[in-house]
């Protein structure tokens, strides 16, 4: 008989409470949810269909989105908000902008609104 060890996994704060709210919909703790999603998405990644074919061409800009059904369509959005959600959390934008000699302006860790130079230079912002 086979056993099975549980692995730590880190999730988005919002995925985790998306997975809570319809867990408790569905009769689920919020970890049932994420592997209950889980499931269904590598069910449907593992299976080259002509339906998951035409999504990633359309996510590879070789088909209109136009020509999707309307379930491709939300695979396709499902997709897209994912991949925007792994790169918003991969990407320090403040030094990407700045390497680009773009000032920004972010919120610091006390809550203030920082005005960030290229040069590497700070501003507190008045509250005014």
């Amino acid at each position: 008989m086979a056993t099975h060890t549980d692995k730590v996994a880190r999730f988005d704060a919002e995925l985790v409470d998306s997975a809570i709210a319809e867990g408790g919909r569905q009769n689920r703790t919020g970890r049932q949810q994420l592997e209950y999603w889980a499931r269904i998405g590598r069910a449907m990644t593992a299976h080259e269909t002509a339906s998951l074919r035409r999504v990633r061409d359309a996510l590879a800009g070789s088909r209109p989105t136009t020509d999707l059904t309307d379930a491709e369509g939300r695979l396709f959005n499902a997709e897209i908000d994912a991949r925007l959600a792994d790169h918003l959390a991969d990407t320090d934008y403040p030094g990407v902008l700045a390497a680009r000699g773009i000032t920004t302006v972010v919120l610091d860790d006390e809550g203030r609104l920082v005005e960030r130079h290229p040069d590497g230079t700070t501003r507190v912002l008045d509250d005014a």
